[in-house]
């Protein structure tokens, strides 16, 4: 498949699959799917994708065509997705026969979804930089795991345990515990509660198969390279309210 690997296709089967399920229940909302005027905020589908803010052309290791076919594809798609599911629970909402089962499968996708609409957005705008770690966050960092070298090891070490498979690794910020962490997420639904992500690491094979293939290791090189710590540094003070 030319541009596309076999994981991604089948993601993309998976996805509509999921968003398809419950047959007959599913296309019986298919004309109400959309929300009504009346529909409050939390159902009202009408986010929007957010428009890259460097030059795709300009980053370093990580082409054009990579950057500009995953926020195109896989980001944008998402925020669609998440839009027409909003849209469904709003006419669900009205139905007192939609089956909870199949709201529970909505509730779902609904979550699934908005999960990869934001890490997509912190990964994204976390490009565009010179790769140079400075700041509060540095310093914090070294304070949290002892050096910088340290936890830069850890959050590699924690992306390449997602290689050849699927998810984000994520430095975050624990609201609950006040403290920083490197956590492991299979999917977009995977993360401290309290969590706030200063750095999303998408390990999902679409996010780098068209550059390197399977060498997952030469794309997380490349993602250190092209971060902007001036970006992460201020959603670290805004976490910690500084």
């Amino acid at each position: 498949m030319t541009g596309v690997s076999r994981r991604t296709a089948i993601g993309g089967i998976a996805a509509a699959t999921a968003l398809s399920a419950g047959g007959n229940a599913f296309a019986a909302q298919t004309e109400k799917s959309a929300p009504s005027l009346s529909s409050p905020p939390a159902f009202a589908g009408k986010h929007l994708p957010k428009p890259l803010r460097f030059d795709p052309a300009k980053l370093v290791g990580l082409s054009e065509r990579l950057i500009t076919s995953h926020w195109e594809i896989n980001y944008i798609g998402s925020v669609k997705a998440l839009n027409m599911i909003e849209g469904k629970l709003a006419s669900a909402l009205e139905d007192n026969a939609f089956p909870a089962l199949q709201y529970g499968g909505l509730k779902r996708e609904e979550l699934h979804r908005t999960g990869s609409v934001i890490l997509h957005e912190i990964y994204f705008g976390g490009l565009g930089g010179n790769g140079q770690a400075a700041g509060n966050i540095r310093e914090a960092l070294i304070a949290s795991f002892g050096s910088y070298e340290t936890w830069e090891s850890e959050f590699r070490k924690t992306a390449m345990s997602l290689a050849g498979g699927s998810g984000w690794c994520i430095l975050s910020y624990n609201n609950h515990t006040d403290s920083l962490h490197n956590y492991w997420a299979w999917d977009h639904m995977h993360g401290a509660v309290s969590g706030t992500p200063l750095i999303a690491l998408d390990m999902y094979e679409h996010s780098y198969h068209m550059d390197y293939g399977t060498a997952a290791v030469k794309y997380i090189d490349a993602f250190m390279r092209n971060l902007d710590w001036a970006v992460i540094d201020q959603r670290y003070k805004t976490s910690v309210g500084t």
